[in-house]
């Protein structure tokens, strides 16, 4: 049933707990996961400025993940990660559309309180317009 999932992931506590729920989904039904992280234009704009290089730029973005990466590498479930650009919400969609997931998990907040206040959330984003189920995590 949920063979491939899609996971947003951000570093957030709520994406730690995305993360768990989509390895027990992937755990029940043998299935495997890509966790995503998406960069939007003013957080690369932002890591440009205050990094020393490319490499810089690369490892602290990898940082972000890192948590994330480590449960999913201690539970055994076949998984990839992948640095997205673009805005948050139309990016997870358009990638889990265009790639036939079966589940998109995501956890029901994220790193930017702000611009979720005054935007409207990703997780309700990507749950109105994704083709398959999302289950958003609390």
């Amino acid at each position: 049933m949920f063979k491939k999932i899609l996971l947003a992931a951000d570093g957030s506590e709520h994406s730690l707990r995305s993360a768990n729920h989509a390895i027990e989904l992937a755990e029940k039904f043998n299935g495997s996961i890509e966790a995503i992280y998406v960069i939007d234009g003013n957080t690369a704009k932002a890591d440009v400025l205050h990094a020393a290089d490319k490499f810089e730029i690369e490892l602290k973005r990898k940082e972000k993940i890192k948590k994330v990466r480590e449960l999913l590498e201690g539970s055994g479930v076949t998984f990839k990660t992948h640095i997205l650009h673009g805005e948050a919400g139309p990016t997870i969609v358009a990638y889990a559309n265009e790639n036939n997931f079966d589940c998109v998990v995501i956890g029901s907040r994220g790193l930017n309180n702000l611009q979720e206040f005054l935007l409207g959330s990703v997780s309700h984003k990507v749950a109105k317009r994704a083709d398959c189920p999302v289950l958003i995590v609390k």
